[in-house]
């Protein structure tokens, strides 16, 4: 039986991705976001090259309060869901957040308490299943704050302690949680910034992500080596990180 899925931020450039990596591997999808005319393009695409049932359906992050509602909806459409992927956000740009606490707020609502919002209900039905995978796409910008964007990685940190302390309780259920953190992608939400060398291809990411919702349990850096790359930044003394521009 193939595997269903539910993608929350379906229209984001990763997820475009994942939803073609998992569509060639048969998998059944719900695909969920705010541009829902743009969300059954993307359901038309995968139907027609991959011949795989997909469904679109509406979300907004920031609309908590239609949550239950939309998680509901995307298991009836699927008849069940063996796991999900958070894959929306924004990166708004850290100046105007610093000088508009508007800017801030909305970060912060759209990065941290959306995700909370929706994994919440996703966890309590698959603790019911008693199995399941709940993927969140979190950042390598929450492993530390850094100037360059600390209001973003703040909320991403929050993601991820969330996701730790979700992963403990729903161990012995059953259930896995997984916290993927991109390094920098070459995406529409990087589009205009002066990317490295490194900056990986969202195909590249999608992959790894694909084989995380298969098998992984913890926090899963892609490409792989921004695992290190972040270690040397988290163990830098604090005199000597901030002297650096980062």
């Amino acid at each position: 039986m193939a595997q269903a899925y539910a993608i929350f931020g379906a229209t984001s450039g990763i997820a475009r991705a994942v939803i073609a990596e998992l569509a060639k591997r048969g998998a059944t999808l719900i695909l969920a976001g705010r541009n829902l005319s743009e969300v059954e393009r993307i359901v038309a695409d995968a139907r027609l090259r991959h011949g795989v049932q997909a469904f679109g359906i509406a979300f907004d992050a920031c609309d908590l309060a239609s949550h239950a509602a939309v998680f509901a909806l995307a298991v009836e459409r699927a008849g069940r869901l063996d796991g999900i992927l958070v894959a929306f956000g924004t990166l708004t740009d850290q100046i105007e957040a610093e000088r508009n606490v508007s800017a801030a707020e909305a970060m912060i609502a759209s990065n941290y308490t959306g995700v909370v919002s929706i994994v919440t209900h996703a966890a309590n039905y698959f603790e019911s299943q008693g199995k399941g995978v709940i993927g969140v796409i979190s950042s390598v910008a929450g492993d530390r704050g850094r100037q360059s964007n600390y209001v973003y990685g703040s909320a991403k940190a929050g993601v991820t302690v969330f996701c730790q302390g979700l992963r403990q309780r729903l161990f012995k259920k059953g259930v896995r949680v997984v916290t993927i953190k991109p390094g920098i992608v070459d995406t529409p939400m990087t589009y205009g910034l002066k990317l490295p060398p490194i900056a990986a291809k969202p195909e590249r990411v999608a992959r790894d992500i694909a084989r995380a919702l298969e098998r992984a349990d913890g926090d899963v850096y892609t490409p792989f080596f921004w695992r290190f790359i972040m270690l040397a930044i988290r163990l830098m003394p604090e005199p000597i990180f901030k002297r650096i521009s980062l």
